[in-house]
C-alpha cells in the first residue's frame, strides 16, 4: 500500500531504476488489432523462449550487476499505430529501438538470436517503403510526422503494469494537483489551456468543469463516454487498452477539481480487451490505495466503477448514457436542465470523452501555456485519427490540431492503395459528411470544417477512391443512424426512415427525379427538430453527399448508372455472342437461372432476372461475360 506522496515518489524511482535494469525489452502490441492478428501468440513465444533460453533472467527478476545473465523483459504494449502490418514488435536497448512488422511465432527464435543476444536486425521484418527499410519507429514516416501526447506510452511501456507507468511519469500530474494547487486552480489549468471535448462536439472542458462545481448540490459525478460507435473508429478503445491508467489519473483529477467522489466509466460492448484492461488498472490502483478512500493521505476520495453498454449508438449522447448507467433505457431527453446541473442520477456531473480525460494529465503537469503550443488557437492541442479505407497505412495517429488532409492522407497516410484516385474521406462518423479533393489543404480543427456540412467528431477518417460509389455511402451511413435510432422524437424515427428508403430506391435502379428534393427537404427538417444532437446530424452524410456529388445521384436515376460499379441494380451483364462456346458452364453456375442457351450455341442473359451476384463472369472459361456500364 502507498500511503504518502512520499511513498509514491519512492516507487516511482525504484521502478524506473528495474527498468533500465533491463538489458532488453521486447514489446509486443496487443492492441486489438494486433491480437486478431496472432500477437498473443507472439507473446507466449518470446516467453517461451527467453525462460529457456540460457544466461537469461526473465521478466522482473532484479538484476544482478555482478552476474552475466541477460536481463529481458517481454511486454505487452498498446497500439503502436501501424494496425495493418501486425503482429508489431518492438526490441528495446537503451534508447535505441527497433520496429520489425507482421511478426510471426516462427520468427521469434530468430529475433531473439539475432535482436537480442546479439544487435544484429532481420531486414525482411521491417518496415519498407519502395523497398526502403524503416529500422526505428521514430524514422517510418507514419510515426515520424505525428506528435504523441495522449498516445505516448502506447507502444512503449506494458499497458497492464502500474509500476512501469509511476515509473513514467504516471500519477505526477495526480500529486501536482491535490498537493500542489486547490481545486480552482485545477480547473484554471484546464480552462486556460483550451482543451475541447474530443467526443465530437468540441464544448470546451474547463468551462464545463465550471459549470459543475459551482453547482449548490455537493453530490457529484464524473462519467467518461467510452461508447465509441462510429464505423472505422478505434481511437478511444485504443487509449483504454494501451494506458488505462492514463485515462484514470486524468478523471480523479477533473474529480478532484469539481469536488467528486465517485465516478463511472461507460464502455461500449464490443470492447472487451477495453473493459478487461480497466478493470486490472482499477484492482491494482485499489490495493495501492491510489483509488478508494483518502488517496495518499491528502483527504481526497475517489471511487470508480465500469458500465458496460448493449451495443447502442444513440448512448453515446450524454443524457442517453447517464440514463443507461441508472438502468434505465437510454434514451436522450429534452434541455435545459443539461447534465452539468442534473446529469448521473439528478446530480450535476462532468461528462466528457477518453481523448478529453487523457489530455488533461499532461495538461495539468505542464501547464496551459505548454498545451497551446500545439495545435490553434481556436482548438489547442492534439487530435487522434483513426485512418480506415482506400488508404495504404491504415492505423492510429496522433497530430496538432489544424493538420490538412493532404498532410494525413498522403504524407502520413501513404496516399490512395493501388494507385487509385482520391475521391473524398467521410470524417465524424454516421454523424459527419464527406470532404473531397478541393477540401485537401482546409486545416481540420473543430470550427474549420463545420463550413463544410461536416464535424471533426470523435476523429474517425474513412479515406474513398474512384471505386467508391457516394450514393451507397449515403445509404450505408443513414442504415446505420435509421437502425439505431431510439425512436424517441418523430424527426429521426421517421424522417431518416424515409430517407433512407428513399436511397434505398434510388441504389436499387428506381428512383424518381423528385427524390432529390425530397431528400433535401428530410435532411433540413430532421437537421433542425430531431431531440437531440446525434438525431440533428444524422442527414449530414446526404448533405454533404447531395451537395458534392450530386451528378451521381442525377445519373443513378436518371441513367441507370452507377460509375463506381457497386450499386448491383446498375449492373448489366452481357454475352459475347463471338467467344460464348456454349458449354453451359454459367448457365449451370447462376443461381436463379436468368442465363438461356442450346449446348455449343452462344447463351443469354435476362437482367430483368438477374441478380447481379458475378457467378456467371467468374465461371466463364472463355471471358465471354462482361459487365456493361
Amino acid at each position: 500500500m502507498i500511503h504518502t506522496r512520499s511513498e509514491l515518489q519512492e516507487l516511482r524511482t525504484k521502478a524506473l531504476a528495474r527498468i533500465k535494469g533491463y538489458d532488453c525489452r521486447i514489446l509486443v502490441c496487443s492492441g486489438t488489432g494486433c491480437i486478431a492478428t496472432g500477437s498473443d501468440k507472439v507473446y507466449e513465444a518470446f516467453c517461451e523462449i527467453c525462460k529457456d533460453a540460457k544466461g537469461v533472467t526473465l521478466e522482473f527478476a532484479p538484476h544482478d550487476e555482478n552476474s552475466e545473465d541477460v536481463a529481458v523483459g517481454v511486454k505487452r504494449t498498446g497500439c503502436q499505430g501501424i494496425c495493418e502490418l501486425g503482429p508489431l514488435v518492438r526490441i528495446q536497448k537503451d534508447d535505441k529501438v527497433i520496429q520489425y512488422t507482421k511478426v510471426q511465432p516462427s520468427d521469434c527464435q530468430m529475433i531473439f538470436d539475432r535482436s537480442v543476444v546479439e544487435d544484429d536486425v532481420l531486414d525482411h521484418l521491417l518496415y519498407k517503403i519502395d523497398n526502403v527499410p524503416y529500422k526505428s519507429p521514430e524514422k517510418i514516416p507514419f510515426l515520424a510526422k505525428q506528435t504523441r501526447l495522449v498516445l505516448k506510452n502506447c507502444g512503449k511501456t506494458d499497458a497492464e503494469s502500474l509500476e512501469e507507468y509511476i515509473a513514467f511519469g504516471g500519477l505526477e500530474a495526480l500529486e501536482k494537483a491535490i498537493f500542489d494547487l486547490n481545486q480552482d486552480e485545477v480547473i484554471d489549468e484546464v480552462d486556460r489551456s483550451g482543451l475541447r471535448g474530443r467526443g465530437g462536439g468540441g464544448f470546451p472542458a474547463g468551462r464545463k468543469w465550471k459549470q459543475v462545481a459551482r453547482q449548490a448540490e455537493k453530490i457529484r459525478y464524473v462519467v467518461c463516454n467510452g461508447d465509441e460507435g462510429d464505423p472505422g473508429a478505434f481511437m478511444d478503445g485504443s487509449v483504454m487498452e494501451g494506458d488505462p491508467f492514463r485515462l484514470i489519473e486524468g478523471m480523479m483529477i477533473a474529480a478532484y477539481a469539481v469536488g467528486a467522489q465517485e465516478g463511472y466509466i461507460y464502455v461500449r460492448a464490443e470492447y472487451p480487451m477495453s473493459v478487461k484492461r480497466l478493470r486490472h488498472a482499477i484492482d491494482l490502483l485499489e490495493e495501492e490505495g491510489l483509488l478508494g478512500e483518502n488517496i495518499l493521505n491528502s483527504g481526497f476520495s475517489f471511487k470508480l466503477h465500469i458500465n458496460r453498454g448493449a451495443g447502442a449508438f444513440v448512448c453515446g449522447e450524454g443524457s442517453a448514457l447517464t440514463a443507461s448507467i441508472e438502468g434505465n433505457r437510454g434514451m436522450p431527453r429534452i434541455k435545459p436542465p443539461r447534465t452539468v446541473e442534473k446529469g448521473l442520477w439528478e446530480k450535476p456531473t462532468v461528462l466528457n470523452n477518453v481523448e478529453t480525460y487523457a489530455n488533461v494529465p499532461g495538461i495539468i503537469l505542464n501547464g496551459s501555456s505548454w498545451y497551446r503550443q500545439f495545435g490553434t488557437e481556436g482548438s489547442p492541442g492534439t487530435k487522434t485519427f483513426s485512418l480506415t479505407g482506400a488508404i495504404q497505412n491504415t492505423g492510429l495517429i496522433e497530430v496538432p490540431m489544424g493538420p490538412t488532409l493532404r498532410e494525413i492522407i498522403f504524407d502520413i497516410g501513404g496516399g490512395i492503395k493501388d494507385g487509385s484516385r482520391f475521391k473524398a474521406v467521410q470524417i465524424g462518423g454516421p454523424s459527419g459528411g464527406c470532404l473531397t479533393e478541393e477540401h485537401l489543404d482546409v486545416p481540420l480543427d473543430f470550427d474549420s470544417v463545420k463550413k463544410y456540412n461536416a464535424i471533426v467528431g470523435s476523429g474517425g477518417l474513412v479515406v474513398m477512391d474512384e471505386h467508391t460509389c457516394m450514393v451507397e455511402v449515403a445509404r450505408f451511413f443513414m442504415s446505420f443512424t435509421q437502425r439505431e435510432s431510439c425512436g424517441k422524437c418523430v424527426p429521426c424515427r421517421e424522417g431518416t426512415k424515409r430517407m433512407l428508403e428513399i436511397l434505398e430506391r434510388i441504389v436499387g435502379g428506381k428512383g424518381k427525379p423528385e427524390d432529390l428534393e425530397m431528400l433535401s427537404d428530410l435532411a433540413e427538417m430532421i437537421r433542425n427538430t430531431a431531440l437531440c444532437g446525434l438525431g440533428k446530424s444524422a442527414p449530414l452524410p446526404v448533405i454533404s453527399t447531395l451537395s458534392l456529388f450530386r451528378e451521381e445521384y442525377e445519373e443513378h436515376i436518371n441513367e441507370m448508372k452507377c460509375r463506381a460499379k457497386v450499386c448491383q441494380a446498375m449492373k448489366h451483364f452481357v454475352i459475347i455472342e463471338e467467344k460464348c462456346m456454349g458449354c453451359h458452364k454459367c448457365l449451370r453456375n447462376c443461381p436463379v437461372g436468368a442465363i438461356s442457351g442450346q449446348i455449343r450455341s452462344p447463351h443469354f442473359i435476362d437482367n430483368n432476372v438477374c441478380i447481379k451476384c458475378g457467378a456467371c463472369i467468374d465461371n466463364c472459361a472463355f471471358n465471354a461475360i462482361y459487365m456493361q456500364e
